[in-house]
Formats: structure tokens, C-alpha cells, sequence
């Protein structure tokens, strides 16, 4: 780990941290939430050790990166245009880019968006949405899960803050990450996350000192920027109008764990394997099902992602 260079690069009117090692064609390794750079530890040191050179930011709202106040900063707009930025000051034309959560989220509009920066996409955990022009995507879960569902109770400034102030942050990341409960997620506004609880002992893959990274930085920034990803959400589907109906056209490998909330949501099963999903995405070329792994597949299975990843993109 100490082989992993940081650096602050000014991208879009912010400050990004970015880690990186080795030297070759770039991938660019996007996370997700409640995350960090951190999240791509392994892959960083395996993939480097196969002669990439692998970079890993902090996303705006996350880590040592800036963090705007206002939650309309935080569009896929702002996010591509942080990345577009990021590999303009690295002088990188292209990328393999690989992405998990909210992170393969800004992957599928990067693709959208820039297709000419990637030469191909490992995505991991949530499969292309297409826009629906009819509904807003917070109002179209909230129909479907109710007020409670965790991307609802998500969208009030300051309510998810008070929930996350009522634990420690080491709580709050063991929650999270050993999460293996496919159901979706619901935060009761009376209760919070009381009914959350961490899997105890931690399992394997993931130890304290983990642990302890991911909560020195959160407990200095709080969860505030992440959250606003959320909070974004419907604005995202109204600067995205234009897109409506554009296809995902760079080619795709995608993962996700058999007991991923992702993966379990009504409907995403047949749209994965019935044909929906290509027809969104029609240079997808292979999904992958891993049994027995949950979200944060990453690190769960960080050596079997390291090598679909490189199994992929040694292709191009």
C-alpha cells in the first residue's frame, strides 16, 4: 500500500485527490457509497502488478476530495465533467474504466456522455437504467418501496446527517460494508437505523484497519457529500433530457453478487437475462453472477474481480 502515490488535481472548480501506482494503459476505478479511493486497494496493487496504471479518486463529496455545499453540485453532469477534467490534466485520452454502486452509476454516464475517453467498461453491482421520460427516478422509488426505502429517506437535508450522528463512524462503516441482507434497504424515520445491524465477527475480508480508513476520513467530512448523490438524483434525470433513448455504445462486462440489493430488486433479473439489458447496452458482452457474494463484491471477492477485470480488458 505504501507503493500507492497521492496527489490533489484541479478538475472543474475542485480539488480531487487521486491515488495511483504503476505505469501502462490506464484504468480509472470509480467508487461507490459510503466509500473511498480505499475501496480499490486490491485491484489498484493487482492490476499495477499486471502493467496498468491504475487510478483511483476520491469522487466529489468523498475523502480528501472537495466537497460543494449545495446538493444541486452534485449531478452526473458535475461528476463526468470532475473525470473529463481529471484525465485532461493526466493527459490520458482513453481509459478502461471500472466502476461499483454509485460509481458504476457516473460509469454508465461517462459512456453516455463521452464515449470517445473509454475503451471499455467493468461495471459492478447496478445495471444500465435507461431514463424514463414519465416519472422522476426518487418518485418512481418512492411508489415503489414507500417513504422509508433508504434512497427516500436519503433525500431530506440534515435527517440521514442526525441518523449517521447517532453512531459512531466505525459503526456506521461495519454496517454498510458487512451488509448481506438482498432485501431493500428501509430507514424508519422514528427508528433510523436501529434495525441495521453490522455482522458480527466482521468477516475476512474486511478488517479493522478498513474499518478504521474509511471512518478517519468520513469522521472528518461527514456523510454529507455522499449523500448528495442522492439528493441529486431528480435534477440528474432533468439535465438529461437529451439523452432519452441513447444507448450505452462502448463494450461492457458487468458483476454483481448473487445476494446484491441491486440484484435483487423487482423486475432487475429479467431485465439483466431476458434481453432488456442488451438491448440498453449492445455491446455488453458478458454478465457474471457470483454466488454467495453481497454489494460490496470488490472487496468480498477482490482477487475474482482482479482477474474478470483483466480478463476483460486485456481483450482491447
Amino acid at each position: 500500500m505504501e507503493k500507492i502515490e497521492h496527489t490533489t488535481v484541479p478538475t472543474n472548480g475542485i480539488n480531487m485527490h487521486v491515488a495511483s501506482i504503476g505505469s501502462g494503459p490506464p484504468i480509472l476505478f470509480l467508487h461507490g457509497f459510503p466509500e473511498l479511493w480505499y475501496s480499490w486497494r486490491h485491484q489498484l496493487l493487482s492490476l499495477s502488478a499486471l502493467g496498468y496504471r491504475c487510478i483511483a479518486p476520491d469522487l466529489r463529496g468523498f475523502g480528501d476530495t472537495d466537497a460543494p455545499p449545495n446538493a444541486s453540485s452534485y449531478t452526473a453532469m458535475h461528476i463526468v465533467g470532475d473525470l473529463i477534467g481529471l484525465l485532461d490534466h493526466l493527459g490520458i485520452e482513453q481509459v478502461f474504466l471500472v466502476a461499483h454502486d454509485w460509481g458504476a452509476v457516473i460509469a454508465w454516464y461517462l459512456c453516455l456522455f463521452r464515449p470517445d475517453r473509454v475503451k471499455c467498461l467493468v461495471n459492478m453491482s447496478v445495471a444500465f437504467n435507461p431514463r424514463n421520460p414519465k416519472r422522476k427516478p426518487v418518485d418512481g422509488f418512492r411508489a415503489l418501496f414507500g417513504d422509508d426505502f433508504y434512497m427516500c429517506r436519503f433525500q431530506e437535508p440534515g435527517e440521514a446527517e442526525a441518523y449517521f450522528g447517532g453512531l459512531d463512524t466505525a459503526s456506521v462503516m461495519k454496517m454498510f460494508l458487512t451488509s448481506r441482507n438482498p432485501a431493500p434497504p428501509k430507514i424508519s424515520k422514528e427508528l433510523g437505523f436501529a434495525s441495521w445491524k453490522p455482522v458480527e465477527p466482521m468477516p475476512a475480508w474486511l478488517s479493522e484497519e478498513d474499518v478504521n480508513y474509511f471512518a478517519s476520513k468520513f469522521s472528518k467530512t461527514g456523510f454529507t457529500g455522499g449523500l448528495n448523490y442522492y439528493r441529486a438524483m431528480n435534477l440528474t434525470w432533468e439535465l438529461t433530457a437529451p439523452w432519452t433513448g441513447v444507448q450505452i455504445k462502448v463494450p461492457v462486462k458487468f458483476i454483481v453478487g448473487d445476494l446484491d440489493i441491486t440484484y435483487n430488486m423487482p423486475g432487475i433479473k429479467e431485465y439483466i437475462h431476458n434481453g432488456g439489458f442488451k438491448s440498453q447496452v449492445p455491446f455488453l458482452q458478458e454478465v457474471v453472477i457470483v454466488e454467495g457474494a453481497a454489494h460490496f463484491i470488490n472487496q468480498e471477492k477482490a482477487d475474482e474481480c482482479s482477474a474478470h477485470i483483466y480478463d476483460f480488458i486485456k481483450k482491447f
